[in-house]
């Protein structure tokens, strides 16, 4: 019996010391790490879904700061093309970095959004079709790039809405049902 509790420990001990992360490891685990900033919960309830891409940014020093302290706001913000194919985040607010100097951005500037010229086209022609537009869904940094989830939309009416929220309801409902059954059957 003691022969078997010592194999066991020693196994524990062999797998934590292969758990364990060098510092400089755990700096590469936690910068590949998906750090969200802002999310757009509204576009959300707002539109429907239909596709989403990923897209990098063109930022500035002091922008890239003011993400990296978590203030942005993408809520107000939607996606627009221009002649030459390219596509720029409108109406995001990146509000001004509290230590920067006269280096300072505008908070509301139109910014670059750094896609596949393929995906580009795409989106662009996917827009022209009635009732869709491209809206902003999540800002994040991942492997230290700020990246902007976009999603291409369809408005939904306020039947569709109020359907939406329906339906959220009763599967809560539901799943507070099931949670107390389970507790009555212990």
């Amino acid at each position: 019996m003691a022969k078997k509790t010592a194999k066991a420990a020693k196994s524990v001990q062999s797998a934590q010391r292969s758990a364990k992360l060098t510092p400089a490891q755990k700096a590469k685990a936690a910068s590949d790490a998906h750090h969200t900033i802002a999310r757009n919960k509204k576009a959300l309830h707002d539109y429907f879904i239909d596709e989403k891409f990923e897209a990098g940014l063109v930022l500035s020093g002091t922008e890239v700061k003011a993400l990296r302290a978590g203030r942005a706001s993408i809520t107000e913000a939607w996606v627009d093309f221009d002649r030459r194919g390219e596509a720029w985040i409108v109406g995001m607010n990146i509000p001004v970095y509290a230590m920067g100097s006269w280096t300072n951005h505008v908070p509301t500037a139109k910014r670059k959004l750094l896609m596949h010229r393929d995906e580009l086209r795409e989106l662009a022609f996917k827009v022209q079709a009635k009732g869709a537009t491209v809206v902003p869904l999540e800002l994040y940094f991942i492997r230290g790039k700020a990246k902007v989830q976009i999603g291409l939309a369809r408005g939904k009416q306020d039947w569709d809405k109020r359907d939406t929220l329906r339906r959220q309801q009763d599967e809560r409902e539901t799943q507070r049902a099931l949670s107390e059954a389970r507790k009555r059957m212990r």
